[in-house]
């Protein structure tokens, strides 16, 4: 398998991902319980401008509009029959901006939980979710993604039958796991683990890491574990900009272009070697990060809790150890990327 990322990183240090696809789509029109998948064939400009929007504020990395792209998320819009043409579009979308950027920009075709349960916890054997993914990275393949971008997973079965569907179809894979319950995933995954979901299987991940989560303090926190683990590793930060907040019956986020500049220096001194945004991520925000990275040549000292609870803003997820991603309070509703 070819490694683009590995390149990319070797030419420019450090690499930004995207902001929130969701957060962003709303903005130009999507609605609530609306799929974001369907606008890859209902409003294909839409997207692109989403993803050119991205491009201009100097993403390396687009993701394409897929989150919800198993039959298993489908299905609750009546498309799970539809799973092929959909991704393969939605890559297709993200191919065409990316041949225009002037400069290389990776495709990575966004794959998310399928939102089952397996076995025993559920009804879904491993291998049938294997089948899922794979049939969805079959589409994002064909319609010219580079990368299998697995994100906001909580289960470590889950996020491995993604990577063996990459493996199956032939496209490299990331994964990132969401640790929003008290510095652990949903299912009890610590970021420290993080790199060992996919030890035994045929090709390694290209990156892993942690995205959406909490807000900006925590997913430092969780990088720092990541990054103490395994120092060589490429490690993915793909924060949420700042804390939710409900303001009647929207949600917005508290983080501001400033803050997530600040966010960007800290991940890289913590040893990232891609970052970006999640939930509430901007272009505006995006751009101010392009500024803060090509800005920020030298990593500093590497950042303590301290420190960055001092730069960003106290953790939401209280520190109840001295092991940062064992920390605090588990809270937060799972969103659907971005």
């Amino acid at each position: 398998m070819t490694n683009p990322i590995d390149a990319l990183i070797a030419e420019k240090g450090v690499l930004l991902a995207d902001g929130a696809t969701g957060t962003n789509l709303f903005a130009m029109g999507l609605q609530a319980g609306e799929a974001p998948e369907l606008l890859n064939e209902t409003a294909p400009e839409t997207i692109a401008s989403l993803h050119q929007n991205f491009v201009d504020a100097g993403a390396d990395i687009i993701l394409t509009n897929s989150f919800g792209g198993t039959r298993h998320r489908l299905k609750l819009h009546h498309a799970q029959d539809r799973v092929f043409e959909l991704n393969k579009r939605a890559a297709e979308i993200a191919r065409s901006v990316a041949e225009k950027a002037g400069r290389k920009v990776i495709v990575a075709g966004s794959v998310g939980p399928t939102g089952e349960l397996l076995v025993p916890l559920g009804a879904m054997t491993y291998e049938e979710a294997v089948d899922a993914f794979a049939e969805q990275i079959e589409g994002l393949k064909a319609g010219g993604a580079e990368v299998a971008w697995i994100e906001t997973m909580s289960a470590p079965d889950e996020i491995r039958a993604a990577a063996e569907a990459a493996i199956r179809v032939g496209l490299p894979y990331t994964y990132t796991g969401s640790f929003d319950t008290a510095g652990r995933t949903m299912m009890g995954l610590l970021p420290k683990d993080i790199h060992a979901v996919a030890d035994g299987l045929p090709e390694a991940p290209l990156g892993v890491g942690a995205n959406c989560g909490v807000g900006a303090s925590d997913i430092l926190a969780s990088l720092l574990d990541m990054t103490a683990a395994k120092p060589e590793a490429t490690v993915i930060v793909k924060g949420n900009c700042g804390i939710p907040e409900f303001r009647g019956s929207e949600i917005h986020y508290s983080g501001t272009p400033e803050l997530m500049s600040e966010y960007v220096r800290l991940a890289v001194d913590a040893g990232a070697r891609i970052v970006g945004g999640c939930c509430g991520t901007s272009f505006a925000h995006l751009a101010a990060m392009r500024k803060a990275l090509d800005e920020h040549k030298q990593p500093a000292e590497r950042p303590t809790i301290e420190t960055i609870v001092e730069r960003i803003g106290p953790m939401r997820n209280k520190a109840a150890t001295p092991n940062a991603a064992e920390a605090g309070e588990g809270r937060r509703e799972r969103r659907r990327r971005g």
